[in-house]
């Protein structure tokens, strides 16, 4: 059996991602997520808010079960949010607070639990997808805490990536830039005061002349990485590249 564990799997490109892979019955997935909305015998739900830290490691271990007749086994880490929109300087502490536990510490703390119980076993293929953003890798006005968190997400992603080498456990570990997919969190970006994000008309346009991929189309490319790892181009990637 091939086992996928994915967070935000309710909604957007994480349910897109499970769906697709149900479709194939030698595969299970195992969503993480506050709500379910996916039935399925091959689908089993894990409630948890990843705003909520005291929730998060209370619970972090029904995650990951032995599954002792896994062929494959992979982590994807897609849930993240981008906070509110708005300036350094003009933004409430907290805002810092919650992105960053959303999109790095959490994504860490499973990363961190995933390698305790499967990285020794050699009798599967292990893989991390780490769900980032080409906004890791420039700067956007209003995006400062959404931005760094994907940064850090990536140098997280290429710093365990060494390790598992230098360990030879054979974890294969990614940071994948899906990129811009009509989720909600797009009708967010949308909805965003000029003042306080200056290319909000750039994504009204894409959004209007339907240059968003949809989640189902982005989910088979992350598939498509997960089938065949050769396709990135280094730890780091997009989708772009395949």
């Amino acid at each position: 059996m091939n086992y996928y564990i994915i967070t935000g799997a309710s909604r957007g490109l994480g349910k897109a991602i499970a769906e697709a892979l149900l479709k194939d019955d030698q595969n299970r997935v195992i969503g993480v997520s506050r709500n379910c909305s996916i039935t399925h015998k091959n689908y089993r739900h894990q409630p948890l808010d990843f705003s909520d830290m005291a929730g998060v490691e209370h619970n972090l271990h029904k995650i990951f079960e032995p599954l002792p007749d896994a062929q494959k086994i992979v982590l994807v880490n897609n849930a993240g949010v981008v906070g509110d929109i708005g300036y350094v300087g003009q933004s409430q502490n907290e805002h810092f607070e919650f992105v960053f536990d959303v999109n790095v510490v959490v994504p860490a703390m499973l990363m961190n639990m995933f390698l305790q119980v499967y990285q020794h076993r050699q009798d599967c293929e292990k893989m991390i997808v780490n769900i980032s953003s080409g906004a890791g890798q420039r700067p956007i006005d209003g995006w400062a805490a959404y931005c760094a968190s994907k940064a850090a997400l990536d140098m997280l992603s290429q710093t365990a990536q060494v390790e598992q080498d230098l360990m030879q456990t054979g974890v294969k570990v990614f940071s994948l830039s899906p990129g811009v997919i009509d989720t909600d969190m797009q009708e967010q970006i949308r909805s965003s005061d000029v003042a306080q994000f200056s290319s909000v008309q750039n994504f009204k346009d894409m959004h209007q002349n339907k240059a968003l991929a949809s989640p189902e189309e982005a989910a088979q490319q992350v598939i498509q990485l997960m089938e065949k790892p050769s396709l990135a181009n280094g730890v780091v990637c997009s989708v772009r590249d395949f």
